[in-house]
């Protein structure tokens, strides 16, 4: 004889069971008892009492994410505008740029500050505050945003002092960070959607 299958007692249990399923459990006792044994784990399971984790420490957390995207979106303003100042003031005296080696050095830093530039530009298309983050994505999002800011500390204490060449490669150092910071938050951007 053919017994009433997982599903069938689930559909009876939700009054969607089929004629043969409805006919069948009233004449068939092993049936009929499995479908009380499934009514019995039902309400077992309900009568289990809801756990729910603590919400006292997430006003916590919540104020600390906070005070840290503010710091961070304070340091990168200033950058920023520093930064953007710079590049303009270093384009209005290089209009005229000296010959030879010298010249190709400061056609190369404003090369990478203007590079520099777009990329921080291309950063502000992307809302980090609306997208939540996997703890994977947020760590190397906050490695790379940790090492342009010190890249920037660097560049802000020695401009000056800092032979082109040098002052040159930093720069495209910040540029190559840049470039992997707006890949990882374009590729999280892409994948909110799924």
């Amino acid at each position: 004889m053919m017994h009433c299958t997982m599903e069938d007692l689930g559909a009876l249990r939700a009054g969607e069971a089929s004629v043969w399923a409805r006919r069948h459990i009233t004449t068939c006792a092993a049936c009929q008892a499995e479908l009380e044994a499934l009514y019995q784990r039902v309400a077992q399971l309900k009568a289990l009492p809801a756990l729910h984790p603590p919400r006292d420490r997430w006003p916590t957390i919540q104020a600390a994410l906070r005070a840290e995207r503010s710091r961070r979106r304070r340091t990168w303003g200033t950058w920023t505008g520093s930064l953007a100042l710079a590049a303009t003031i270093a384009a209005v005296l290089l209009v005229q740029p000296p010959g030879g080696e010298q010249g190709k050095l400061h056609a190369e830093l404003n090369q990478a500050k203007q590079q520099s530039a777009t990329l921080e530009d291309s950063l502000q298309q992307f809302d980090i505050d609306g997208r939540v983050l996997s703890g994977h994505a947020a760590a190397v999002v906050a490695e790379l945003e940790d090492r342009i800011s010190v890249l920037d500390g660097t560049l802000a204490q020695h401009e000056q002092n800092v032979r082109d060449a040098e002052l040159v490669k930093l720069w495209q150092e910040r540029v190559g960070l840049m470039r992997e910071l707006v890949n990882a938050r374009a590729t999280r951007a892409r994948y909110v959607g799924l």
